[in-house]
């Protein structure tokens, strides 16, 4: 894994220097846009606007528009000059039980590893978090952005999960909920029974990206000169209205004959 941040953990009066590394990774398929008729890679250009000159990256600047249409320019200079305390260090600020945070606010997941002087320190606050139940609310500034952050213990490291602000989570305003819907309590103790009936442990060994899988078994078969063969299709509903008691009944039989042949 490579190093994408330098820093410190800092709580009270105790310091923990650390090295940040990214946790997850996306994998999918990978493509380049070609021309459609030989596979020919197709190159864009950074140009200016202005006269259409192509601009070297080196010269590339970030650029805040202003309502009158005028640009300020901003350098990586000046984002460097910033007086943020948290360039450097991921300043805790609470410890608070995971669970009042809801998981919407969860950006990206980032391991932390303590510098070979700060091994002592950092395994005395993971085991603190672990034995308190609770994580630590922080602030970290990553590629020239200040973000709330969430650091827990889990599987002997330090995670630190960045965490968007509360004015980045839209509110939902959906006008159809809004309306004077009646669910009744034995459709509520049907649904439940349905929820009794599929409940289990979460393992996300038990899962896999079926579309990454499809779409590499399209380019495996186009590779070898087979022919595609599109799977079956589930067949189209007729659009009547169902009856959710007999739907909900129905969907409970089926999740139980299918934990009973799990088991058999």
């Amino acid at each position: 894994m490579r190093t994408i941040w330098k820093g410190a953990v800092s709580f009270g009066l105790v310091t923990i220097p650390v090295r940040l590394y990214s946790a997850t990774e996306e994998k999918d398929v990978s493509f380049h846009q070609v021309r459609r008729s030989d596979g020919s890679r197709i190159k864009y250009k950074r140009v200016a606007a202005v006269d259409g000159e192509e601009v070297p990256y080196s010269e590339i600047a970030k650029g805040f528009e202003l309502p009158s249409g005028e640009v300020v320019v901003l350098t990586d200079e000046d984002f460097a000059d910033l007086p943020l305390a948290t360039q450097k260090t991921v300043e805790v600020l609470s410890f608070v039980p995971l669970a009042q945070v809801d998981p919407m606010y969860f950006n990206k997941s980032y391991y932390l590893e303590p510098d070979t002087t700060a091994v002592k320190a950092y395994l005395l606050l993971m085991r603190a978090l672990e034995e308190a139940g609770r994580v630590a609310v922080v602030k970290v500034a990553l590629r020239q952005r200040e973000s709330l952050g969430c650091l827990r213990a889990k599987d002997g490291v330090l995670v630190l999960e960045t965490m968007l602000w509360p004015d980045e989570i839209r509110t939902p305003e959906f006008e159809v909920l809004a309306g004077d819907i009646e669910v009744r309590p034995a459709e509520v103790a049907m649904a439940q029974s349905l929820i009794e009936a599929l409940a289990a442990d979460f393992d996300p060994d038990e899962f896999s990206d079926q579309y990454r899988e499809a779409v590499q078994q399209l380019i495996d078969a186009k590779v070898e000169g087979r022919e595609v063969v599109a799977p079956a299709e589930a067949e189209a509903g007729d659009g009547a209205v169902i009856d959710l008691m007999a739907a909900l009944r129905a969907s409970v039989d089926a999740a139980k004959a299918a934990r009973s042949e799990r088991r058999a």
